[in-house]
C-alpha cells in the first residue's frame, strides 16, 4: 500500500512538473479583423499546438490602438510568458514596455513592423517592407512608360504616427517610381509636383475610401494610387468608381498579397501588389520562442539585414519588363504562406 501511495505521489509530482514546464507565449497583433493578422494568428496557433506551447492572443481595437497593446504586454509579463510576438502599432510608444518585458527575461520578436531602433526587440521577422514598396513603384513606373513623367499620384498611408512599416513602404514606392524621398522616415516631405498628396487610412476599407475621396477633391485627375495595404486599396477603388473612374483610368498598387487582395488583382481592381508571408513570420516566431525557452538560443538575422527576411513577391497579371513578378494564379497558391 505504501508503494502504491508513493507511485501515485510521484506521478502527481511529474504531472505538476510537466504543467509547470509548459512554455507560455503571447501573440499581440494590431487588430483581429485585418485578414493579414487573422492569418498571422492562424500560423502562430498551429505552430504553438505543434510545439506544445500555450499561446495567449491579444489585439488592438483598431490599427494604432497602442494602449491595448501596452496592456497586452503587461499581461504577458504578469502571466510568465517566455516569449512575445508583436506587430507594434507604434514602435516608439511601445518601446518602454517591451524593454520591461525583456528585462524580465522574455524573448520579444517583432512581426512585420520593426521597432525603432530594431534592437528594441530581440529579433524581427518581417517582409523587407522597403523592397515591397519599391517593387510596386518600379512596376507602376514601367507600366506608365513615358507617361510616368506626368503622373498624378495619391498615397494612402497608415496613420499619423508614421510607424516604420508605413514610411518604409511609402518610401520604397516613391523610390521605385523614381521620386526623391528626402528624409526616409518623414512621410510627405517630398517636393515632386507629381504627388497630389498623402492621406491616412488606418489600414482598413472605410479609411481607404475616405482618404481617396479627400485626395480626389484635391485633384480629380489622379491616375496612380499607392495604398499601405489591400483593405485600403479596396476602399480606394470604391471611391474611384463612385467618382466615375474605371480600371483603365487609374493604376492601384498595394502591399499584402492576401487571398482577397490577390483575387482583386485577378479581377483588375488592384493592378499589382507585393505579397508577404505572415503565416511564416508567426510560425518561425513560435519556433524561436521554443528554442529560447529550451536552450537560450536567440534567432539570427538574414545576412546583411537587421531582421529575418520572410520574403516578398510582386503579384500582377500585367508583367513589366525588368520587374520580376508572378501571376495572380500563382499568388493564390501562395497566399498566405
Amino acid at each position: 500500500m505504501r508503494t502504491l501511495l508513493t507511485s501515485s505521489a510521484l506521478a502527481l509530482a511529474a504531472m505538476a512538473g510537466s504543467a509547470q514546464a509548459e512554455i507560455a507565449a503571447c501573440l499581440i497583433t494590431k487588430t483581429d479583423t485585418n485578414p493579414f493578422f487573422v492569418k498571422m494568428k492562424e500560423g502562430a496557433t498551429a505552430a504553438a499546438e505543434a510545439n506544445g506551447i500555450s499561446l495567449s492572443t491579444y489585439a488592438g481595437k483598431i490599427d494604432g490602438d497602442v494602449e491595448s497593446q501596452i496592456a497586452a504586454v503587461e499581461s504577458c509579463i504578469a502571466g510568465g510568458a517566455k516569449g512575445i510576438l508583436i506587430t507594434p502599432s507604434d514602435s516608439r510608444a511601445l518601446a518602454p514596455v517591451v524593454t520591461q518585458a525583456r528585462d524580465a527575461g522574455i524573448l520579444v520578436i517583432a512581426l512585420d513592423t520593426p521597432f525603432e531602433p530594431a534592437d528594441v526587440a530581440d529579433a524581427t521577422f518581417a517582409t523587407d517592407n522597403f523592397k515591397a514598396g519599391e517593387l510596386i513603384g518600379e512596376w507602376a513606373r514601367a507600366k506608365l512608360g513615358d507617361a510616368a513623367a506626368n503622373a498624378r499620384i495619391a498615397l494612402l498611408d497608415l496613420n499619423p504616427s508614421e510607424v516604420s512599416v508605413d514610411y518604409l513602404r511609402d518610401g520604397g514606392f516613391l523610390q521605385g517610381f523614381g521620386i526623391d524621398i528626402k528624409d526616409p522616415k518623414d512621410i510627405g516631405d517630398e517636393d515632386d509636383p507629381r504627388i497630389v498628396g498623402h492621406d491616412v487610412t488606418n489600414g482598413n476599407e472605410e479609411g481607404g475610401r475616405t482618404a481617396m475621396e479627400n485626395l480626389l477633391q484635391v485633384d480629380p485627375d489622379i491616375n496612380v494610387v499607392y495604398t499601405i495595404n489591400e483593405p485600403a486599396a479596396a476602399g480606394a477603388w470604391e471611391a474611384l468608381k463612385a467618382a466615375g473612374k474605371s480600371a483603365d483610368d487609374v493604376i492601384i498598387v498595394s502591399v499584402d498579397g492576401g487571398c482577397p487582395g490577390v483575387r482583386n488583382v485577378a479581377e483588375g481592381i488592384i493592378d499589382a501588389t507585393s505579397q508577404q508571408y505572415p503565416l511564416l513570420m508567426a510560425s518561425k516566431g513560435i519556433e524561436a520562442i521554443k528554442a529560447w525557452a529550451e536552450s537560450g538560443a536567440r534567432p539570427e538575422n538574414t545576412p546583411g539585414l537587421d531582421f529575418f527576411d520572410t520574403g516578398v513577391k510582386l503579384i500582377t497579371d500585367d508583367p513589366q519588363e525588368g520587374v520580376p513578378s508572378i501571376s495572380s494564379k500563382e499568388g493564390l497558391e501562395l497566399c498566405w504562406g
